[in-house]
């Protein structure tokens, strides 16, 4: 822009500032922003992911930030927590960018990319693209490991995770049901004469709303590995208690 056209543009601006002024005055809403943020903090019994507990089957807390801007893109991180058994890292880090929208009416899709960084561990990070479509209650996805630094392991490029899951909040006393089924397909999911360690996980959760409290939920999950496979599955039910609050 020219020196003479930005004059000219400044002029006009406060030309226009009092009616802009006035207009406020009279009621008028300002336009909204396009970009909102929030937060959300957590706490729960057990941090249990794809049917495998994260922390032992000890507690975690957790908490994460998120940006979203009206056109459906969206981008944040997260952060909880961990205990793998010895030489664990303690905490993970997930970084995500996606976007979101609407085939039709009522048949949304997401698009997003996540890394799971485990900053004090030792070739622990992963990434993944990943793509769900929802309808009312019913959520269908799939996720891909594009990088993993656990070289010919397992969560390395290549392994593949898919998943069903069936969400209904018209019950009584305002509760909230969850069901979810997975099944993890590793590229390297065979090591030497174990057993493949390819699994399906399955769960449910039930949860309520209590307002400015936040969300409470009763969390069940289990998997089917096989105890003896690279993975060593723990395969009782696990259940727990949730709480997460939204800002």
């Amino acid at each position: 822009m020219s020196e003479k056209t930005f004059l000219a543009a400044g002029l006009a601006g406060l030309l226009l500032l009092p009616l802009a002024v006035l207009a406020n005055d009279e009621g008028t809403p300002p336009p909204e922003s396009p970009h909102s943020f929030s937060a959300n903090i957590g706490a729960v019994g057990n941090y249990v992911w794809r049917g495998l507990t994260q922390t032992d089957n000890g507690p975690a807390l957790q908490g994460g930030l998120d940006y979203s801007h009206a056109s459906g893109l969206y981008a944040g991180t997260w952060a909880s927590n961990v205990d793998f058994g010895e030489d664990s890292p303690s905490f993970e880090l997930d970084l995500y960018l996606g976007y979101t929208g609407a085939l039709m009416e009522e048949l949304e899709y997401d698009l997003n990319v996540i890394y799971y960084a485990y900053p004090d561990g030792e070739d622990s990070d992963f990434a993944e693209a990943a793509g769900n479509l929802t309808y009312k209650w019913f959520t269908l996805g799939l996720a891909y490991t594009f990088y993993g630094q656990n070289e010919d392991g397992l969560y390395d490029q290549g392994d593949w995770y898919f998943q069903g899951d069936f969400e209904y909040g018209e019950l009584p006393y305002d509760l909230i049901l969850g069901l979810h089924l997975g099944y993890s397909d590793f590229k390297n999911g065979r090591v030497d004469d174990l057993p493949n360690a390819d699994y399906w996980d399955y769960g449910a959760s039930l949860g309520r709303e209590l307002g400015e409290f936040g969300t409470v939920s009763l969390n069940y999950a289990q998997n089917n590995g096989d105890p003896d496979s690279d993975m060593g599955f723990d395969n009782d039910p696990m259940f727990w208690l949730g709480w997460l609050k939204e800002f």
